[in-house]
């Protein structure tokens, strides 16, 4: 199926027409082994640590979390078949699939999901720790139900959408009392998942292979799945021609090659199945830097910066102009009813004259140091546009570059920048990944989190509020009062929202089925024998 001329749908429009597509008339043929390519050699894949999509992309297939998203009801039960909260937000009961196994054979119990989410999602992981933050207890009646217990009340709809990033339970029996961040079972995990880890030889592959124990009847269908490490995109479009890789997630290829690869017999280019796990560009601030501190700055340097631009050129329509910090592909929770700051130079040299910033005898108003995220083409290349696009309102930026590590360390822990671009993931929830880039009062070493001066008792009553309001109703005008606030005080400046593509040979079958299928278990992927 082409689907190229689908891809630059909103991403309602895909929600609707994943919902709407027939099932292809085909059964599902077991064995075989899909060879995908893998961009970076992730150090550490134990999911309930570092809940990231680099992480999930390969661990997904082995450690599951409770619940997953799908298309037609929400929420897939995976190792929880059911869940309920209570009237009061302090308790959350799961009842779990019973008959469940480890792949080393041991039995799946309560036990590990309460030893997961006391001793790793709260204290360790880098988004658990805020939705398990007033998390108490989890008690085990029987081996197949954890009762959740919270100091505070939490909303039940808040636990449900975070399950699928949050909630992957890692074996007790393993894990109980090894020095979790150093354990060995970062690196060959263990999980109750469709595939068991095989091998990793650094710098060539990563092997899962099929788990014979798995719980799912029949599944799953491939014998073993096979990452190849490729950092250079155009040698990925180059496999995926020459059949050497069957699949390419995350936008893996360049923009500029999808046309042509979507021409070629047998290789489709496909947009949906990330509507989960919408990514965002943003200018992060530091309102410590004094130009920056002054709201009017701030809203200048919004109106200096041409998003059509960043959609059209840099991200070649594969995007959407942000509104705020929660995109349209959560149509529960956004909105559109919030200060807006359309390109508008005269404006943005106005508001600058306005704050005590004329331009000096070279034209010049100040000088900021930027420093855009060094994982994606996009942020790097949005770096160089917003650099041109302030500079023509007098604004002369450096851009200062470092690897990821020294990306990380200089923005969230020293804070030694003016500006960054940053690529935020919005989880289905504003209090999963979002409002914690609001947050004041975080300590510093939090990446993708508050690290920009910004501290308003304001929005942290907001943020607060949204955490602990138990109507579903309620709380979604709770996140629409904070995305107005968002956009009022303006700390950091969401640019544009954009999901992945997906390259893929045909005989690949059920791709893109869930709205996070990259990260997802792939239980029911198959390949089409090649007659």
């Amino acid at each position: 199926m082409n689907h190229f001329r689908i891809s630059r749908l909103g991403a309602a429009a895909l929600l609707a027409l994943s919902a709407a597509l027939p099932a292809l008339a085909q059964e599902p043929v077991s064995g075989g082994t899909l060879t995908v390519a893998a961009d970076t050699e992730p150090r550490n894949l134990n999911p309930a640590i570092v809940a990231s999509n680099g992480v999930f992309y390969l661990s997904s297939k082995i450690v599951e979390p409770l619940a997953e998203m799908d298309y037609d009801t929400g929420l897939k039960p995976l190792l929880a078949t059911a869940w309920e909260g209570s009237d009061d937000g302090l308790t959350f009961t799961v009842t779990l699939r019973d008959g469940v196994t480890w792949s080393d054979g041991e039995p799946f119990t309560s036990a590990d999901v309460a030893f997961s989410a006391m001793e790793i999602w709260k204290p360790l992981q880098n988004i658990g720790g805020q939705i398990f933050a007033d998390l108490t207890a989890v008690e085990t009646p029987d081996d197949t139900t954890a009762i959740f217990k919270f100091s505070k009340p939490v909303p039940a709809q808040l636990i449900e959408n975070a399950m699928p990033a949050v909630t992957a339970v890692l074996p007790k029996h393993l894990l109980e009392g090894k020095d979790l961040a150093e354990a060995e079972y970062n690196t060959a995990p263990v999980g109750t998942g469709p595939f068991v880890f095989g091998e990793h030889r650094p710098g060539e592959f990563y092997q899962l292979v099929k788990n014979d124990s798995y719980w799912g009847e029949g599944l799953p269908y491939l014998d073993e799945i096979v990452y190849r490490v490729l950092p250079d995109a155009g040698a990925k479009a180059a496999a995926l021609e020459t059949g050497d890789v069957q699949v390419t997630a995350f936008s893996a290829v360049p923009l500029t090659d999808l046309e042509r690869l979507d021409a070629i017999d047998g290789i489709s280019v496909i947009p949906e199945g990330y509507e989960g796990i919408t990514y965002n560009i943003v200018l992060e601030m530091n309102n410590e830097t004094p130009e920056l501190a002054k709201p009017e700055v701030r809203q200048a340097l919004a109106y200096a910066i041409d998003k059509d631009f960043l959609v059209d050129v840099v991200f070649m329509g594969y995007a959407t102009a942000a509104t705020g910090p929660v995109p349209p592909t959560d149509p529960l929770f956004y909105t559109d009813d919030v200060p807006a700051y359309d390109f508008d130079t005269d404006k943005a040299e106005a508001l600058l004259d306005e704050a005590g910033y004329p331009r000096g005898d070279d034209g010049t108003r100040f000088s900021l140091r930027l420093r855009p995220a060094p994982w994606f083409e996009q942020t790097r290349a949005a770096g160089d546009y917003v650099r041109q696009a302030l500079g023509k309102v007098g604004i002369d930026v450096e851009i200062v570059t470092a690897d990821p590590g020294g990306h990380i360390a200089a923005v969230y822990t020293d804070h030694d920048y003016d500006l960054a671009i940053g690529s935020p993931v919005y989880r289905n929830d504003p209090a999963i990944s979002t409002t914690i880039l609001y947050q004041g009062g975080l300590a510093a070493g939090i990446p993708f989190a508050n690290q920009y001066g910004y501290d308003s008792a304001d929005m942290n009553a907001l943020i607060a509020k949204g955490q602990s309001t138990l109507d579903p109703d309620a709380r979604v005008e709770v996140y629409k009062e904070f995305q107005e606030l968002a956009q009022t005080d303006l700390p950091i400046l969401f640019l544009t929202h954009f999901t992945f593509i997906t390259v893929a040979r045909d005989e690949v079958k059920n791709v893109a089925n869930n709205p996070r299928w990259a990260t997802g278990n792939w239980a029911d992927t198959w390949i089409q024998p090649t007659e």
